[in-house]
């Protein structure tokens, strides 16, 4: 695959200033794609940017992934973790790679451009667990974690299943499911005065809690006060 030739037929393709062999462009209004070749030019590393563009970020993250070669492996996991990211005030604490079977890029209008590029973004530790399958890892990266976006807020690893005999609400099945914690905290302050309910879930380190609440609150078993339901909840999944 010719990366660079490749490039070239972009039309708002420009170099970016502070780092080699790498370079921008804008597909359409809000987004700005950066892209870095690897040194033999034959693999490539892109993030992706809504509304706001921080070229200094692009290309911090675009030298972190290319110095690790994250996600560059014959069978790549789906997503590829290297902690030890900083720069300047943002708070992410890492770059994570999903494989081209997960983000898509260039799926649909270049696919063999799609299966040489690792999509980089910058992330937090406490969101992965390593071990996501590629359908999972693809519904998290277009539905939960939201890469493009340079000012997110962490979105933990979280998997939950409940019912709640008061509201009706439940989830189907028996699995646990990926959701957010503002639908652990609203699922958990219901469980009040709703005997024979439950919520449970586990986090990133597959940690598993069952609260219920029985005349009482139940924590895995046992009574328990139950603390604050936003402080607790941002603890035992590890993003603070």
């Amino acid at each position: 695959m010719q990366i660079e030739q490749a490039l070239a037929e972009i039309e708002t393709l420009q170099p970016l200033q502070g780092l080699p062999m790498a370079w921008k462009w804008s597909p359409m209004p809000r987004f700005v794609f950066s892209l870095a070749m690897d040194t033999d030019g034959q693999w490539a590393y892109q993030m992706n940017a809504l509304d706001v563009h921080d070229e200094g970020l692009a290309e911090a993250v675009l030298a972190f992934a290319r110095q690790r070669q994250l996600g560059r492996a014959p069978d790549p996991r789906p997503f590829a973790v290297a902690p030890g990211f900083s720069h300047e005030d943002y708070t992410f604490d890492a770059v994570v790679a999903a494989a081209p079977a997960v983000h898509g890029f260039h799926g649909g209008r270049n696919e063999d451009l799609n299966e040489v590029v690792s999509g980089v973004f910058p992330a937090y530790l406490c969101e992965f667990r390593g071990d996501e399958s590629v359908d999972e890892a693809a519904m998290r990266f277009k539905r939960m974690l939201r890469p493009t976006l340079i000012s997110r807020p962490p979105v933990p690893y979280l998997r939950m299943r409940y019912e709640n005999t008061r509201t009706g609400g439940g989830s189907v099945g028996h699995a646990r499911g990926f959701t957010t914690p503002d639908v652990l905290v609203r699922e958990l302050g219901l469980l009040e005065g709703a005997p024979g309910s439950f919520v449970e879930f586990e986090n990133l380190r597959g940690e598993v809690w069952r609260i219920e609440w029985e005349q009482a609150w139940l924590v895995n078993g046992k009574p328990s006060d139950m603390p604050s339901l936003d402080g607790w909840v941002t603890s035992v999944l590890g993003c603070r």
